[in-house]
């Protein structure tokens, strides 16, 4: 399965990026696309729709924090194929729903797909690369989100014109459905749980990845996990609330079309194809430094929609949020894997989406309710932009990964290792 300067790493994470384009880029993100149109056909308030982003955040907390022990038993492999299929037919389930109940059950358990498929691919990538690729790998990945913003940016409005706007969201949603199903397909047939399955070594430079983190103690493992799940809920809080209101924002507060504001978001899937560069940039500063760097950028994403700053601004805080949208998760299952070895580490990945979950299920609800009682969405803006900061100065305050280590063999069955 290997040519000649070829790792079978890649084909893993061209993989991963269909993946991520299925469990978060169409499952999830998607439903900020498709949310205006759904709120007219179902009568749903601010409130309700915010509690509609919380139901699937938090299936996706329990999906994610239940991935690390799946994988333990069945392997990585197997629960993202389980997860695309539940997610299938959880998106099937929305498109025939009639009211804010089904809606808000069937958005439940598509997060619970999503969360268990997401993190069994994070921790793949970290079982196929060393740490000296591991953030540029994890990045290609999480750019697959975009494709996905992509993809429901331009079907979405395209499909409201076609089938009507009461019923086009239902149009949307099976034709995503059936997009992941073929997602789970190509996931059953490529996906590899190790590379010694194929004869490799682990990907990466010899020289860089001379050491590797030894195992942690017990309670090193639980320090380091609350302070990197501290930093993932500032951005769970702070992301959520952006993806989930910015196209409602557009249209009802900004007086944008729907077709217009579809292909905002379509540029936002663009641009967050670019969202490895960030990955690849905390392999040459650090970990740290690189996450403060997109923390920072999304603070002022934040705060120009939130300050409510006029004209076309609201265009550079779309550019802003979308270069560095997907970072921080593709930076965060690396760091993970810098601090700890593999095992390790895809306990930690578990532990600490527990962390994001909580913040991206009360990003949302908070932010609708407030939109219920202001009739805008400013404040719950304000509140990202305020999270992003703290976010930031936690990543700062990081030791960098690393001083845990140990010699390491060279690895083999590696492009750098060949040359």
């Amino acid at each position: 399965m290997r040519a000649r300067g070829f790792h079978y790493g890649w084909v893993i994470v061209g993989v991963g990026v269909v993946v991520s384009m299925a469990v978060l880029g169409l499952a999830r993100f998607a439903f900020g696309m498709v949310l205006p149109s759904m709120q007219r056909a179902l009568d749903l308030s601010y409130e309700q729709m915010g509690w509609i982003g919380t139901s699937n955040f938090l299936g996706y907390l329990l999906g994610a924090s239940s991935s690390g022990a799946l994988t333990a038993r069945w392997g990585p492999r197997r629960v993202i194929v389980a997860a695309l299929a539940l997610i299938t037919v959880a998106l099937a389930w929305v498109s025939i729903a009639s009211g804010f109940g089904m809606v808000l059950l069937a958005f439940t358990v598509t997060g619970l797909g999503s969360g268990a498929g997401n993190v069994a691919m994070v921790g793949l990538v970290s079982r196929w690369f060393l740490r000296s690729m591991r953030g540029w790998a994890a990045g290609l990945v999480v750019g697959g989100i975009g494709l996905g913003l992509m993809l429901a940016g331009l079907l979405v409005p395209a499909v409201n014109v076609s089938a009507g706007a009461l019923d086009g969201w239902r149009v949307s949603w099976r034709i995503l459905a059936a997009v992941i199903a073929v997602v789970v397909v190509i996931a059953a047939v490529l996906l590899r749980d190790n590379p010694s399955e194929v004869g490799l070594s682990a990907a990466g430079h010899p020289i860089r990845d001379a050491v590797v983190p030894e195992p942690v103690s017990l309670p090193e493992q639980r320090r380091t996990t609350i302070r990197l799940g501290l930093i993932y809920a500032m951005y769970g809080f702070s992301y959520a609330i952006y993806a989930t209101f910015i196209v409602t924002t557009l249209v009802r507060e900004r007086g944008i079309a729907e077709g217009s504001a579809g292909l905002i978001w379509a540029v936002v899937g663009f641009l967050s194809l670019f969202c490895s560069l960030f990955g690849a940039l905390s392999d040459r500063v650090g970990r740290k430094l690189g996450l403060a760097t997109v923390f920072g950028l999304q603070a002022v994403a934040f705060l120009i929609v939130g300050l409510q700053l006029p004209g076309g601004l609201v265009y550079l805080s779309v550019f802003l949020f979308g270069i560095c949208a997907w970072s921080v998760p593709g930076i965060m299952g690396a760091t993970a894997g810098d601090y700890m070895p593999p095992e390790q580490a895809i306990k930690a990945l578990g532990a600490l989406t527990v962390f994001f979950g909580i913040g991206q299920a009360a990003g949302p609800a908070i932010a609708g309710i407030l939109a219920e009682r202001t009739g805008q969405f400013a404040i719950g803006y304000l509140l990202a932009a305020a999270a992003a900061v703290l976010g930031a100065a936690g990543s700062l305050a990081m030791r960098q990964p690393g001083t845990h280590a140990s010699p390491h063999p060279t690895p083999t069955g590696s492009p750098a290792a060949d040359r």
